[in-house]
């Protein structure tokens, strides 16, 4: 199972930073509040994330992996979208790998300079095969807005 542990300084510097500024209002590049309920507490968890527009619809990806927050909805299939004083409550739905590939060099094209780290060496402009190649690591979820 994939997952890229954060470091300190994204633990506890950038997360508390972006997710501050997000529950002021103020988002950068498309970022949410991700709140969802723990699969074994039951307790809301919140992490901020990039909410991806592509194709019409909306998804969120995991460029670290299997990340608790991917194992929580998972467990859900729900949760609620943050930004300021506006919550978005959402159902979630998993894509298959195979029709990863559009939504990867989607979130690489805008996210790519923030995470493209994480990709193992994947950019935007990567062959289908490539991003397929590198699909199973990346959980992606479309996300259904009520």
């Amino acid at each position: 199972m994939r997952y890229i542990e954060p470091d300190r300084f994204t633990r506890n510097v950038m997360n508390p930073l972006v997710a501050g500024l997000t529950k002021l209002g103020i988002s950068l590049m498309g970022s949410r509040v991700l709140a969802v309920k723990g699969r074994k507490s039951g307790e809301w968890r919140t992490t901020p994330v990039n909410l991806l527009a592509h194709g019409g619809a909306h998804y969120l990806v995991a460029p670290r992996g299997q990340a608790q927050w991917v194992r929580n909805l998972r467990a859900a299939g729900s949760g609620e979208l943050r930004v300021g004083r506006r919550t978005e409550a959402f159902t979630a739905s998993e894509l298959p790998d195979a029709d990863k590939t559009p939504v990867l060099r989607a979130y690489l094209d805008k996210w790519g300079w923030e995470v493209g780290q994480f990709f193992e060496g994947v950019k935007k402009d990567a062959s289908d095969a490539q991003l397929a190649r590198i699909a199973p690591g990346f959980p992606v979820f479309r996300v259904e807005i009520e």
